[in-house]
């Protein structure tokens, strides 16, 4: 570790294999938590670059707990994390939403590191038990449209670092893996970014898998379609700027969409909201990632099909039949 860090202090950059090999060391315990804390440090100074970013996800891939899960027509809704915005679970909502409008969902999520309430942490705290058996996932999908994959559970390196990344209690690098190693590997991801910059990086990643993904960023830095300001949508065809207007609602605050001060406040927010007892701007943040997944999957007809969808997912109780049926 003392020569990657020199090298890496020396303003260098690894290789992909370099990357994948430091991965896998991690992974294997191989450091103390003080190299570790150096190693994830200098990604703190300066941003990952694409190779180095493919040699992690690539070493997460090959170390992943195998799952047999037929994800061939699912999507994964997740984010980032890192905005520093602490919103309620937007994408873990739309999750639902989206899985009682009938499309299939194959959640990847993981306890918040540089938040409070991440969308594992929102899970068990309303009594959904982790699982990594496939057939129990299957059941799940089956059952309610939506299954849960808990990150550490299936990527010992996620675990390894576990306690070390909620110690530093800062984005890391570790932020961005986690949306490109879901185990279930879905035919469709909405992505959630923090920044920009980030977003192409992902979209040179992207772009080279034969999945389709939609990389959504709020332009005044979350890490999803927030309706704070113009959100940004970069699909394999494009991108385009949206207004909340232009996306069917009026504008939100960052107020209006805050997470509680703990995990017990934001279960009470997002059961609140399932429920039907959300504020008027907490649903149409939630229906915004919904309705967009939804239509960026192609198979549900326009942008407006999908949020009047979208809408009796919520209002008619079927996103809260998933929940419930995926806690039963």
């Amino acid at each position: 570790m003392k020569d990657i860090l020199q090298y890496l202090f020396n303003h260098n950059t690894l290789s992909k294999s370099e990357a994948k090999a430091m991965m896998i060391e991690i992974a294997q315990n191989k450091f103390n938590a003080a190299e570790v804390t150096a190693f994830i440090s200098v990604f703190l100074m300066r941003n990952i670059t694409l190779k180095e970013l493919e040699g992690f996800r690539e070493a997460l891939l090959q170390m992943a707990v195998p799952v047999n899960i037929d994800a061939g027509d699912a999507i994964d809704i997740v984010g980032t994390g890192g905005d520093g915005k602490n919103t309620i679970n937007i994408s873990t909502l739309a999750s639902f939403v989206v899985a009682g409008a009938g499309q299939k969902v194959t959640k990847h999520g993981n306890y918040g590191a540089s938040t409070t309430t991440g969308s594992s942490n929102v899970l068990e705290e309303l009594g959904y038990e982790f699982k990594n058996n496939s057939d129990q996932l299957n059941d799940d999908l089956e059952r309610a449209n939506i299954c849960f994959l808990h990150a550490p559970y299936f990527h010992p390196a996620l675990q390894s670092v576990g306690l070390l990344r909620k110690s530093l209690g800062l984005r890391t690098f570790f932020n961005l893996l986690g949306p490109l190693v879901n185990p279930a590997k879905p035919q469709y991801s909405m992505i959630g970014v923090y920044n920009l910059e980030i977003a192409r990086i992902y979209q040179y990643l992207l772009q080279k898998d034969d999945k389709d993904f939609i990389l959504v960023h709020g332009l005044d830095g979350y890490d999803e379609i927030s309706l704070t300001h113009d959100s940004k949508i970069i699909t394999k065809k494009g991108e385009e700027i949206y207004s909340a207007n232009d996306l069917g609602f009026n504008p939100v605050t960052l107020e209006d969409i805050k997470a509680g001060n703990s995990i017990r406040e934001t279960a009470k927010i997002f059961t609140d909201i399932l429920e039907g007892k959300g504020t008027v701007q907490q649903n149409s943040v939630v229906l915004a990632n919904a309705s967009v997944a939804l239509y960026h999957t192609g198979r549900f007809g326009s942008y407006e099909d999908c949020l009047l969808m979208s809408q009796e997912s919520l209002e008619g109780g079927k996103a809260l039949k998933s929940f419930e049926l995926l806690v039963s």
